[in-house]
Order: structure tokens, then sequence, then C-alpha cells
């Protein structure tokens, strides 16, 4: 790895002896893409991105939970210092997390984890369990979970506040295709808190509590 760093260092150098001195000078990336730890799918060379292009955060199947710190860190500072304009959770087909989600078995600690997609298949058990084809019904649930994930997103107050301010951020949920390597577009993007239902969209009213 240390060599190969060093021939990837050099063929940039040839391509352009100020490249790393630019790249040290400060980044604005536009998107921030939260996405699996699977080794498969890294964010750069998925997307054909260049170092600066993308502020990523990774995590064991894409998940956006209300509580994790690391996420919502990541995201504070993605939307409101480097105020990118596009938020991507992106999942993968044949995702290890989902697919052992969709078990019984005890892992470990990552069962803590893995109880947040256990969750989506809860709340959408009526579909899964009509797809027999087990392979089919793990990249379904891949489907979902990034559809609930883009959700849990939008839920915070974070991106919410943002919207308040700014019309140009976007959350969107994509899936990569390992098969193929091509990206799909969900079509669940968002760029209001209008369709989150009424207890998930924060106003500026003031609320006494007795």
């Amino acid at each position: 790895m240390l060599s190969g760093n060093r021939e990837w260092v050099d063929s940039k150098l040839k391509e352009d002896p100020e490249y790393f001195k630019t790249l040290a000078k400060g980044q604005s990336p536009e998107v921030l893409w939260i996405g699996c730890a699977d080794s498969r799918v890294p964010a750069n060379q998925v997307t054909g991105t260049n170092p600066g292009e993308v502020f990523v955060h990774r995590n064991i199947a894409n998940v956006c939970v209300h509580t994790d710190m690391n996420m919502l860190s990541v995201l504070d500072y993605a939307v409101n210092v480097l105020k990118v304009k596009h938020v991507i959770v992106a999942g993968h087909y044949g995702c290890g997390g989902v697919a052992a989600a969709l078990t019984n078995k005890q892992f470990g600690l990552i069962d803590n984890w893995l109880r947040h997609i256990k969750d989506v298949y809860r709340m959408h058990a009526h579909e899964l369990d009509r797809i027999s084809d087990q392979e089919a019904k793990v990249n379904r649930l891949v489907e979902l979970n990034v559809i609930e994930q883009s959700y849990n997103l939008c839920k915070t107050t974070i991106i919410q506040n943002a919207w308040k301010e700014r019309s140009d951020l976007e959350v969107h949920g994509w899936i990569v295709d390992i098969n193929t390597g091509l990206i799909k577009d969900l079509k669940v993007s968002n760029n209001d808190s209008h369709s989150l239902g009424y207890v998930y969209e924060f106003n500026d009213d003031e609320v006494a509590v007795h």
C-alpha cells in the first residue's frame, strides 16, 4: 500500500506538478456521500470524482441514526461549514449488513447496529415476506433501507434548519450495483420537509412545557 501511494503521487505529479499544493489549500466539495463501509464501494472511484470533490462518511449498511454523533457531526460540518448542495445516502446490492439483519443469528456488538435495519424490515415486512428469493429480498431491503435512511437525514434539525436558509440543498437515495458498477437513483430526492409528516417537521414556534 505504501508503494502504491508513492506510485499514485508520482503519477499525479507527472500530470500536474502543483497538484498537491493546490489540494492542500482547502476543500469545497458540493457532495456529502454517506455510504457503506464495504471495501467494494469507495465513493470517489464509484463516481469518477477526484480528491476534494466528495466529503465522505461510511458505516455498516449506510445507516443514519439520530443518536449517532459521528454521523451528525459529519452532516453538520458538511451542510453548515462546507455548504454542500447534495447529501447522498448510497447503499449497494448484496450488502452484508443488510443480509445479516434478515437473519436470527447473533454476531456480537454489531447486533445493536443491525437492529436499525431490522426496524426497516419490520416497517416493510408485508412486502418483504412475499419475496421468496433470498437475494431479491436482501436487495429490496437494501433499497428500502436507503429510502428510510435518507428520510432520517431529512428529519434532522441540521437539514431542516439549512432548508430554511437555503434552496440549493437536496437529499438523495442511491444504490450501487456491484455486478455492473452502475448507480441507480431511487428517485426519493427531497429539498424540503413537507413530505415528512407533521410530527417531524420543525418550525420556529415556541412551545410551553408544563
